[in-house]
């Protein structure tokens, strides 16, 4: 069971990092608000869940940063005969930093737009026992000190149909 949430998180690493997939959706976020966004590298695309305070402590994070993780795995047995039929409940995890308090969270709301782009553009099966019906949920956290001077998060949380074996 602990490989579905590897799996299914890798798979959503992928979909973020294509090329149809952040980077071409935080251009169209800019565009869309007429402003300048940082391009999201795909090596800031990371499949872990780690606190912004011990990514800067070791690795030196890089902002804008996504993390994609796999926060709940349910085994709900809805197709009775099967190993593994239920939910994973993923997260997408967006920090931004800047060394200004003014407009950062208007920023953190653009790169949030362009993640739940990418999670509308891939509706349906993705595949290996996987579909995505849609829905999710954007959570936005307080400004805090950290990064450039100051961070702030998103988290995109969404539930993915698992039917394995």
């Amino acid at each position: 069971m602990s490989q579905t949430g590897t799996i299914t998180t890798n798979h959503v690493v992928n979909m973020l990092r294509e090329p149809t997939g952040l980077p071409f959706a935080v251009e169209a976020a800019a565009n869309r608000a007429a402003v300048t966004l940082a391009e999201v590298e795909s090596s800031s695309i990371l499949p872990q869940n780690v606190a912004h305070e011990l990514a800067e402590r070791t690795a030196g994070a890089q902002y804008p940063s996504v993390s994609v993780y796999c926060e709940k795995i349910s085994n709900l047995m809805t197709e009775k005969f099967r190993t593994f039929s239920g939910k994973a409940r993923m997260v997408v995890d967006i920090r931004v930093s800047q060394d200004r308090l003014e407009g950062i969270e208007a920023l953190l709301e653009l790169y949030a737009e362009a993640v739940t782009d990418v999670l509308d553009s891939h509706r349906g099966c993705w595949g290996g026992g996987m579909f995505y019906g849609g829905g999710y949920e954007v959570t936005f956290g307080g400004v805090k000190h950290g990064g450039r001077n100051f961070i702030q998060s998103a988290k995109a949380s969404f539930e993915v149909d698992i039917s394995l074996g």
